[in-house]
């Protein structure tokens, strides 16, 4: 299997600005390979440039710009122009499937942080003095930098990649190892059903509380954002200093909300995997639960439209970010795999208005938001936990009709 580690970089002043210097080559070049393919399209031969045909170039790219393109590894400028196709193939396919497409963008220097090297030793190398106590990555170009390393990399490291988040700089790496002895078996299967006023509801009856960082922080990010209003638009390079600090201070504060979001994420996800052996939850499609409502146009009077709750949508929309669900199912379905647990995701519909006592669906079952009554039968539970307990009913048919 193949795990991601993340470390703290530590590059002296110069090193520093080498790097910034490289992401700043990478991205000229990222916006010439754009650009080439936009005039080649917008030719009258409507001619196409792939990544292969750029790839070529790239020995005469580097042959003319040996200061700049010519000093960094030719691996990881391949890198880039594969991430521009990527690009491309995202937008080509979206075009295909009906959905609303976004055409590659140029990309400023504060839009183009990271760097990656497709193999480790070429162009880059990890642990580059073994004989030192401290851990050290080397990069062509930059040299050895001083790594923070806080656990051990296990497996054999295939690629690495630099990053750049406000002003810390973080190295990155995949590593291929054996799979990984799973835990031992508990017996415990459980259901959960994701929530905003909780942040989810198991079927045991058990809630996990929503910490709601970013409402926490709204009132710091509100004066922090309007401090940096007051500044008028302007490139990175014309900013004064106060400017500079004012937009670091809203990255910073951004930054900490989105790690204690993942933090709470990976310790709840780690709680469920270690007690339970088989885990369900709802298929939840959280990009279409956080679209704007359409808007309503009044027939009698043209040009004027009817309230469509768009106002209430977007403070639910807001609540539905913050508590990150998206990452969470992601974390916990990566840290299954590693523990030899089984992770089913089930229909979310109607699993909060069927009664699980004797399986009557209505809407009004459900009464309140909190509250959960059966018309049929008069069970009384909390809703959410009456959801989880069908999520784990449908998981398990699930399991059952698909045996591995």
């Amino acid at each position: 299997m193949i795990r991601a580690y993340k470390f703290l970089m530590r590059p002296t002043v110069r090193q520093g600005q080498a790097l910034g210097e490289m992401l700043r080559d990478h991205c000229s070049l990222y916006n010439g390979a754009l650009q080439e393919r936009r005039d080649a399209y917008r030719h009258v031969s409507r001619t196409t440039v792939k990544y292969g045909m750029q790839s070529v170039q790239l020995k005469e790219i580097r042959a003319f710009d040996p200061e700049r393109q010519g000093c960094w590894s030719f691996s990881s400028q391949q890198a880039t122009l594969r991430r521009l196709d990527k690009a491309f193939a995202a937008f080509f396919r979206r075009v295909k499937s009906g959905d609303t497409p976004g055409y590659p963008r140029f990309r400023g220097m504060n839009w183009f942080n990271t760097v990656d090297f497709p193999k480790d030793g070429d162009g880059c190398r990890w642990n580059s003095t073994p004989h030192d106590p401290v851990t050290r990555v080397r990069f062509q170009g930059v040299g050895h930098i001083k790594v923070n390393q806080h656990r051990a990399v296990v497996g054999r490291v295939k690629t690495v990649s630099v990053k750049r988040e406000g002003r810390k700089w973080f190295v990155m790496l995949t590593a291929e190892q054996d799979q990984p002895e799973p835990l031992p078996a508990t017996g415990s299967v459980v259901g959960i059903d994701l929530g905003i006023a909780n942040f989810l509801a198991d079927s045991n009856g058990e809630f996990v509380p929503n910490p709601r960082h970013g409402r926490r922080a709204a009132e710091k990010l509100q004066a922090a954002q309007q401090a940096l209003s007051r500044f008028p638009r302007r490139k990175a390079k014309d900013r004064t200093a106060n400017h500079r600090r004012a937009v670091e201070k809203v990255a910073r504060l951004h930054g900490k909300v989105r790690r204690q979001r993942l933090d709470h994420a990976h310790k709840t996800a780690l709680g469920l995997v270690r007690a339970h052996d088989f885990i369900a939850h709802e298929d939840l499609k959280i990009r279409n639960m956080i679209k704007a409502p359409a808007p309503k146009p009044d027939s009698d009077q043209t040009g004027t439209f009817l309230p469509n709750g768009a106002a209430a949508k977007a403070g639910l929309n807001k609540s539905i970010n913050d508590a990150g669900w998206g990452v969470f199912l992601t974390i916990l379905h990566a840290k299954a795999e590693s523990a030899g647990r089984e992770v089913t995701a089930v229909d979310p519909r109607n699993t909060s208005r069927t009664c699980p006592e004797c399986g009557h669906t209505a809407k009004g079952n459900r009464p309140t938001r909190e509250k959960f009554h059966c018309v049929s039968c008069g069970h009384d539970a909390h809703a959410d936990t009456v959801g989880a307990l069908n999520v784990l009913r449908a998981g398990l048919v699930r399991r059952n009709a698909n045996p591995a």
